[in-house]
């Protein structure tokens, strides 16, 4: 009898282990986001580190390993701004995709535009390891990866293999931007940065120029004034003389603002042991700094020159606040990692409603509202 009601307890067991198993898989394939933000993320951070599952996730989004997407972008969600058509205006940031190795699977997760780098002209290690460490209590991810680029040559012939590709998905309204840096061994800024134009130029459209990563010796010194002025005055000539009909728009302080990068600042309300690791902050503690920026960059250039926010975004609300600020466009990254790919549908499924909500028709003309309801109350 005891031998019999020990056989019926295991097979119980084995049945509802199964089944539990079963259950959990068919919440990962369909996408479901309180299972990935609340149990499948969590139990993946115990087990592997933030650059080992960095490396992992971008290799199984570029094989097409992703959840199911059923989401159809709604015409209100719809962007035209820098010359280009966005189906939405949820883009993936710099940094997740160093080497432009994941581009399909990541429109494939419902990004309306992806950014791929940094890249540097030369291949280069970037910083020492550990370089990428997780704030789980803030929810927040410190880095200072330093720049680690396969280099100018890998990535165009990753880029240039799918070159049609991209023409269909940037006719549709799924562009491509590529961002731009400089060796960390490099004398010449100008000439790094000219060389990633004439070689990336033509497959995207719209590039970065990013002079402000906190990882690489000496990159914040290019944001003077003058250093900036020549930095650009360069990069636009070679803008310029590329071939193509279409010149894509370079993005700093000329045609684009992306506002903001990561931040070297530590905010007093941080929590978690790995608060004081060197290198740049993103995720929450960023969103109000970088919201606020947004704001003020929109005030300086009157509204005139589009803004990409960037920061803290991990909802519908969030990215509403900055384009209510002044952005046109938002990327995220750091939500990715703990709420899973799930996140990006429903910060455009919330971004849908409270467009409504709040008597918008679309995206554009949330932009700056913040601004013209207080000119309207002055």
């Amino acid at each position: 009898m005891a031998g019999r009601l020990k056989k019926q307890l295991k097979d119980a067991v084995k049945v509802i282990s199964s089944g539990s198993l079963l259950f959990a898989s068919y919440l990962t394939v369909v996408g479901d986001e309180r299972f990935y933000a609340n149990q499948l993320m969590p139990l993946l951070q115990r087990f592997v580190g933030p650059e080992t599952a960095h490396v992992l996730a971008v290799k199984m989004i570029g094989l097409g390993l992703v959840p199911l997407n059923r989401y159809q972008d709604p015409a209100s969600l719809e962007v035209n701004v820098l010359g280009l058509k966005f189906k939405n205006p949820v883009g993936i940031a710099a940094g997740f995709d160093k080497h432009g190795e994941a581009v399909d699977g990541l429109y494939k997760l419902g990004f309306g535009f992806v950014e791929v780098g940094t890249i540097t002209p030369k291949p280069q290690e970037g910083n020492p390891k550990p370089r990428v460490f997780r704030l789980t209590a803030d929810q927040a991810v410190i880095n200072r990866y330093g720049f680690n680029s396969c280099g100018l040559a890998d990535v165009r012939t990753r880029l240039k293999a799918r070159e049609k590709t991209q023409q269909e998905c940037s006719s549709t309204g799924l562009p491509l931007g590529i961002n731009l840096g400089k060796n960390k061994l490099s004398h010449d800024a100008a000439a790094d940065y000219s060389e990633g134009v004439r070689a990336l130029g033509p497959l995207a459209d719209y590039l970065v120029v990013n002079v402000s990563s906190p990882n690489t010796p000496g990159l914040r010194d290019l944001q003077g004034k003058a250093e900036l002025r020549q930095l650009l005055r360069t990069v636009l000539k070679e803008r310029d003389a590329l071939q193509e009909i279409q010149k894509p728009p370079v993005l700093l302080g000329v045609d684009g603002l992306m506002v903001s990068n990561t931040t070297v600042s530590r905010p007093e309300a941080l929590q978690d042991p790995h608060k004081s690791e060197a290198g740049g902050l993103s995720g929450l503690p960023l969103k109000d700094l970088s919201t606020k920026t947004v704001s003020e960059m929109y005030n300086l250039t009157k509204g005139k020159v589009p803004i990409i926010g960037i920061g803290g975004v991990a909802s519908g609300q969030d990215a509403m606040d900055k384009i209510r600020a002044g952005a046109s466009l938002v990327q995220l990254y750091t939500a990715l990692t703990f709420q899973g790919p799930p996140v990006v549908t429903k910060i455009k499924r919330e971004l849908e409603q409270l467009l409504k909500d709040q008597g918008f028709s679309c995206v554009s003309e949330a932009v700056g509202a913040d601004h013209s309801e207080a000119e309207g109350k002055s």
